[in-house]
């Protein structure tokens, strides 16, 4: 497993005018979890490129402008299980640059009922609670997106 490489990719954290997050429930997951919006870097794509067209095909909308980029990438790795089912079984799991986002519509911009869903519900999320939400294996990562992107929010939405 661990000679498999990583899948690029690139992560959003869209937040709304609140500095609340967007976050989606998976539909092929069977455990509770929601996520950030985030897919994978094709060939000639920079990732921000690949982030503002991951946000039009997961999150039905174009809406948004980027405010900052992490300064790594962040890698996470697939549990045991999931490592030759997922991608054809060619990564070990997926090395990500994140962008945060600010989201420029209304909710009625958002249309997660997209071509290729992956979401089956969405909603806004305080900072705090995005990496409790997440799928255990992301949490580690989720907590150093957190980290990279919670100067830019205002203090009062930080912790709330």
């Amino acid at each position: 497993m661990n000679d498999l490489p990583y899948r690029p990719c690139a992560g959003i954290m869209l937040v709304n005018a609140d500095w609340q997050v967007f976050v989606g429930r998976r539909i092929d997951q069977r455990v509770e979890a929601w996520q950030m919006p985030q897919g994978g870097i094709d060939e000639g794509e920079t990732p921000s490129e690949a982030a503002l067209r991951e946000l039009e095909e997961e999150v039905g909308t174009s809406k948004a402008e980027i405010v900052a980029e992490s300064t790594v990438w962040i890698n996470y790795d697939l549990p045991p299980d999931l490592v030759g089912k997922v991608w054809k079984g060619r990564y070990r799991g997926q090395t990500q640059k994140w962008f945060l986002l600010r989201f420029t519509g209304q909710d009625s911009d958002i249309d997660i009922q997209t071509a290729h869903p992956e979401f089956d519900a969405w909603r806004w999320s305080p900072l705090s609670q995005v990496v409790d939400m997440a799928i255990a294996f992301k949490r580690d990562s989720y907590t150093r997106v957190v980290a990279e992107f919670a100067p830019y929010f205002p203090d009062d939405r930080r912790l709330n």
